[in-house]
């Protein structure tokens, strides 16, 4: 068998295995030592190809089609500094457990570590960022080696998907000829019915004794909190809200939690905790005797303070498996178990009449409820960044998504988002929290056929713009919302903002770029409304436009800091003033 054929045959199979074993999506990035796998996964019948030019934004795009659809997704690229451009978004899925296959191609072992050209050393590139790496043999069309391509093809998908899901990554070494031969008989190798491999994964259950112990344990005192940080299950915000309800708990949920949104009851959210834990004294009012973690740590950097002010408060982080998410470095128990399994375990463990504190929970709904009217009215006509984000998720449509951008997008979703009965999914970087790749990110959710709108700052739009070209490319239909206070909002907040000398070159860093014309460039539509209610309508009308449509609201960011500030201060004296003072 000459060597086109072996390649062709081990590449097909390799690539079919894939697609019995649940892939669907694969970006490819165009190369020359990339051609096996980019002509073969184009030819495979069940998978979707995608050509993403620059290979940073194609391992952006796929992060984002992965976590919306959360299936695996796989990536192509030649060798050499290709492959080093996926490493931020490896890193974003390994931080954030989305699941990635990276098949980087590479020269051969002869032409490696001797000044050939396109070749850096691609063995373990992305280091403890993956669950696994394995260099692939040379090719070969033995039984033994389709048996082995196919092999490592269906465990790179197990592996991306078991446990807590992240990336993978396999390292492709091939000889030049490259081209492969789709005119060779059985292509696809064998038909199978099954994959090549197939495992069955169980749910975690804790044994019926330890949830007993659990749950007397924590109703043995009276003033627990449940947090439900980043979390994708979109089926949780029911069985913990039942379980809270018969606890009597106040449930802190993060914008990312996916709690605040859906049809589930809304009675025990918390969603104005960001405001009122600002303040000291507020915090000291409500001391825990107990927290009780679902999902990631949440955003607020004021909850964070509240978690380290507690430290004799019990603390137990669900996690549905083996993992580490404890930042503040609290004692803690760590539950590893379904967390809808373990909800509706506690719910009938539970007493018939629970031990409550009576005061508890309507302290918090009476300080959440202050927050709330103030969020509710923060302004009126004028086009503040806050005012932006609420008016933006009072018209976003049901069964859509959100993602959000980090530093100020995530924090203002973290103060405007009310409780809504809207099928909402929220989606953010949130792993290792940069900027760079929310462009491509957003495109690739959107992607998926599900509406999708992209909330985030100037500098993370321009840091990530020729991920525009996707969606000009391929007609993908997405809505981008572009706060631009020209420059790093976020730093404002921060100590370095009192370094006036070197704060706008070091921090600031304002683009005075004009962003209609990059647009346009990428066939988007453009819009800048000056006022409130103009930005309800120009949202509305671009959610009925096909293909992108972007919009920038133009913000101060010396006004903003001001009137987040006396958001935050008229919020902490409305409850000083209603509730400290009748204590």
């Amino acid at each position: 068998m000459n060597h086109t054929e072996a390649l062709t045959r081990y590449i097909a199979n390799f690539v079919d295995e894939l697609a019995k074993s649940g892939l669907t999506d694969v970006v490819i990035s165009p190369g020359s030592r990339s051609t096996p796998l980019a002509m073969t996964f184009a030819e495979h019948p069940d998978i979707k190809e995608w050509v993403i030019i620059d290979e940073r934004s194609a391992g952006f795009f796929g992060l984002g089609l992965a976590k919306q659809t959360n299936r695996p997704v796989a990536l192509v690229c030649s060798s050499g500094t290709a492959a080093a451009n996926y490493f931020p978004a490896i890193i974003e899925a390994y931080q954030s457990r989305v699941p990635l296959i990276a098949l980087t191609a590479d020269r051969p072992h002869e032409l490696r570590d001797v000044g050939a050209p396109q070749a850096i050393d691609q063995l373990k590139l992305y280091g403890d960022y993956v669950k696994d790496f394995h260099e692939m043999a040379l090719p070969e069309s033995t039984g033994t080696m389709i048996n082995y391509v196919r092999t490592k093809a269906a465990r790179a998908i197990h592996e991306a998907m078991s446990g807590n899901s992240g990336p993978v990554h396999l390292n492709f070494p091939f000889r030049e000829p490259l081209i492969p031969d789709f005119s060779i008989e059985n292509l696809w190798g064998e038909p199978l019915a099954d994959p090549y491999h197939v495992w069955h994964d169980g749910r975690k259950k804790l044994p019926e004794a330890l949830v007993k112990q659990l749950s007397e344990k924590l109703q043995s005192t009276k003033k627990g909190v449940i947090v439900c940080g980043p979390q994708i299950d979109e089926e949780l915000g029911e069985v913990i809200t039942l379980l809270a309800e018969k606890w009597g708990l106040p449930i802190l949920a993060d914008p990312l939690s996916q709690i605040r949104t859906g049809s589930h009851s809304k009675a025990n959210i918390i969603e104005g905790y960001d405001a009122f834990l600002r303040n000291q004294e507020i915090r000291n009012l409500l001391k825990p005797d107990y927290i009780i973690r679902f999902g990631a740590m949440p955003v607020s950097k004021a909850y964070l303070f509240y978690v380290k002010e507690n430290p004799g408060a019990q603390q137990y982080v669900v996690e549905n498996h083996l993992g580490y998410r404890e930042p503040v470095g609290n004692s803690t128990e760590f539950i590893f178990a379904d967390p809808i399994l373990l909800c509706s375990d506690l719910i009938e463990a539970s007493a018939t009449d629970t031990i409550r504190d009576g005061e508890w929970l309507p302290l918090w709904n009476k300080l959440n409820s202050i927050a709330k009217q103030y969020t509710l009215h923060a302004s009126d006509t004028t086009l503040t960044e806050g005012e932006a984000v609420r008016r933006l998720l009072e018209v976003i449509p049901d069964k859509s998504s959100l993602y959000v951008g980090n530093s100020m997008a995530i924090r203002d979703v973290d103060t405007f988002l009310l409780s809504t009965s809207k099928s909402i999914k929220l989606l953010a970087n949130r792993g290792a929290n940069g900027i760079d790749g929310m462009v491509s990110s957003g495109i690739g959710a959107a992607s998926s056929g599900i509406p999708v709108t992209l909330l985030l700052g100037d500098l993370s739009f321009f840091h990530d713009l020729n991920g525009l070209l996707a969606a000009k490319h391929y007609h993908i239909n997405i809505t981008i919302l572009v706060i631009n206070n020209n420059g790093g909002g976020i730093f404002s907040f921060l100590p370095q903002a009192t370094s006036e000398k070197h704060f706008e070159a070091l921090f600031g860093t304002p683009l005075n770029i004009d962003f209609q014309k990059a647009i346009e460039m990428y066939g988007g539509s453009y819009h800048t409304p000056q006022q409130a209610d103009d930005l309800n309508d120009v949202l509305l009308e671009c959610y009925q436009e096909e293909g992108l449509s972007v919009i920038e609201v133009k913000t101060d960011r010396n006004e903003n800091l001001q009137w987040h500030r006396e958001l935050w201060e008229a919020i902490e004296a409305e409850i000083v003033k209603t509730v400290m003072h009748c204590e």
